[in-house]
């Protein structure tokens, strides 16, 4: 793509390694989902072998085609379960030519979310990722991570990985940025701000964020949550969830990061320096089960972006509405009655 001047925009930390017919059957997402969506929305059409040996031949291109059900939307997001996705035709979109990057510290998720409206009311889709990050996850990160600093000296609570683009070299979306950081600092919504002004400088930005999972690593042991609630919701999700952390696994940190402009938090906890592993680990299924009821009953989604697998199957199974478990089980009766496409994955069996 970026050879024909064209951008394939899905980016995340894996994609050194990631296929694309992996992150089609999990309906990957990554940093630039504010903007372009998830996988299910880069698709026009899919080859796929089902598990009789049939090839869905649906490698369509088409923006628009209304022939019936949308066969391909079922594979998309299904693990393997339903078929094995061999061909992809994908969306792709002009490159960008005018990019500006900033790094703001905030006092609260909820002054992330008053500037994310902002922005998105002076850019509109200019706006391609917004990431909220706390202030443990940038310490985590420049302490454990070779060539990582932070260029903020404020002290801030939280802070945020914005960027926006444009395929108009003549955009100017740097000063557009600068104009909407100035008014909500002067409306006291952000307490500190850099904007990269040039590549490395942005490149230095991101590697802050994408380097978070590694420190954790190196770090200690975590307990990790994938996902999702509307976005009004994400600081209710921080604060109660922070405070299930401080009753039911006093052994952790709070490493809570991710795409706040969709909803999608890490809802990660850190193993504390000293804490016994063993006891910070057994806190883990207990924890998770309370971090999935304030999730559910705030409207979100226990899998954001990593699907279910088979460590979250059966609390899907028991989560999810009835009517619709029922349609997924006949889909996957009807597709692979003997049960071979990744057996225990996403449905428990009946």
């Amino acid at each position: 793509a970026r050879n024909a001047q064209r951008l394939f925009p899905l980016s995340l930390g894996s994609e050194g390694t990631a296929q694309i017919g992996g992150n089609l059957s999990t309906n990957a997402g990554g940093t630039a989902v504010l903007r372009y969506g998830m996988m299910r929305d880069l698709v026009l059409g899919l080859e796929v072998v089902l598990a009789d040996g049939r090839v869905l031949h649906g490698l369509k291109s088409l923006r628009k085609d209304n022939t019936g059900y949308d066969v391909k939307s079922i594979f998309v997001g299904a693990e393997g379960t339903l078929g094995i996705i061999t061909a992809a035709s994908l969306k792709l979109f002009p490159a960008p030519a005018d990019t500006a990057t900033a790094l703001v510290g905030i006092d609260s998720p909820r002054h992330a979310l008053d500037l994310l409206a902002r922005l998105r009311t002076a850019a509109g889709d200019h706006v391609t990722s917004f990431e909220l990050m706390p202030r443990l996850a940038v310490e985590l990160t420049v302490k454990h991570i070779t060539g990582v600093a932070n260029p903020l000296d404020q002290g801030t609570p939280w802070y945020l990985l914005i960027e926006l683009s444009s395929p108009n070299a003549q955009q100017d979306l740097l000063t557009l940025l600068t104009a909407t950081l100035e008014d909500a600092a002067a409306r006291g919504i952000i307490a500190d701000a850099m904007l990269a002004n040039s590549i490395a400088q942005s490149q230095a930005m991101w590697k802050l964020r994408e380097t978070i999972p590694e420190a954790q690593r190196h770090h200690g042991a975590s307990l990790k949550h994938d996902v999702s609630v509307p976005v009004s919701a994400i600081p209710t999700l921080i604060e109660e969830g922070a405070a299930l952390v401080r009753r039911l696994a006093p052994e952790g940190d709070v490493v809570s990061y991710g795409y706040a402009g969709d909803g999608n938090l890490h809802f990660n906890v850190s193993q504390k320096p000293g804490a016994d592993i063993k006891i910070f680990m057994a806190r883990g299924p207990m924890l998770e089960l309370a971090m999935f009821d304030l999730v559910e009953s705030l409207g979100g989604s226990i899998s954001a972006e990593h699907g279910i697998g088979r460590l979250k199957a059966a609390e899907f199974s028991r989560r999810a509405d009835p009517v619709e478990l029922a349609v997924m089980h006949e889909l996957k009766r009807a597709l692979d009655p003997k049960g071979i496409l990744n057996p225990g994955k996403v449905l428990c069996v009946r």
